[in-house]
């Protein structure tokens, strides 16, 4: 499985959280690696949270949406946030 890299990229709204742009975590395997003193909004993990078991495959198909290195986008649900979390694949 691969390890993924998940950041805030920009916020459109007012997340009441606070997230703030630049704040991230790793997902390796079955688990989540927060920065010391971060959080993760837990009503944003749960709509990113289907998402990542298949970010995590080893894709190379042709026509596996997935398979851009470049980054998933999502949304926040608050429709008042719209804080925009970027889903990336990291290789050692």
């Amino acid at each position: 499985m691969v390890k993924l890299k998940v950041s805030v990229e920009k916020i459109d709204g007012y997340c009441n959280q606070p997230m703030l742009v630049g704040d991230h975590f790793f997902v390796e395997g079955g688990k989540i690696s927060i920065p010391a003193g971060k959080h993760i909004c837990m009503w944003a993990l749960q709509s990113i949270m289907p998402i990542l078991p298949l970010m995590q495959r080893n894709s190379g198909e042709k026509g596996d949406w997935t398979a851009k290195d470049s980054g998933q986008l999502f949304v926040c649900p608050d429709p008042k946030g719209k804080v925009h979390y970027r889903i990336e694949r990291i290789r050692d």
